[in-house]
């Protein structure tokens, strides 16, 4: 998507935070911060709280593939900052739609193979 990142080790959480802006250093706007959580549960208001209080300058994605709670997703439409949620369902589809872009490090990590299905 244009975008190049910083991604930190993992957290005692076993969660990633990733900076993403234009530049990969953080200095270009628009830089987004991103919070990754692979778990089976979903995410509920007290982690998008804190993920919340977490943003200065930039605006928040918060990925988790165990979705999110109604509570958690009225916490971040009440946030003063703009904060954007993707579940497991909108990052396989993201995955597919933006995968020719993804640099071959990536690709070898996820390898895909295209399939056409007749309609």
């Amino acid at each position: 998507m244009g975008y190049k990142t910083q991604v930190s080790d993992k957290g005692p959480d076993r969660g990633k935070d990733i900076i993403s802006s234009p530049d990969g250093l953080g200095l270009e706007e628009p830089r987004i911060k991103v919070e990754v959580k692979h778990r089976a549960g979903t995410m509920g208001a007290p982690e998008i709280r804190s993920f919340i209080g977490s943003i200065r300058n930039e605006k928040g994605l918060y990925i988790s593939t165990g979705g999110f709670t109604r509570e958690a997703k009225y916490e971040a439409e009440r946030s003063d900052k703009p904060i954007t949620f993707l579940d497991l369902d909108l990052l396989v589809k993201m995955t597919t739609q933006y995968y020719d872009n993804f640099d071959t490090e990536i690709k070898a990590m996820i390898p895909l193979k295209k399939i056409y299905w007749p309609m």
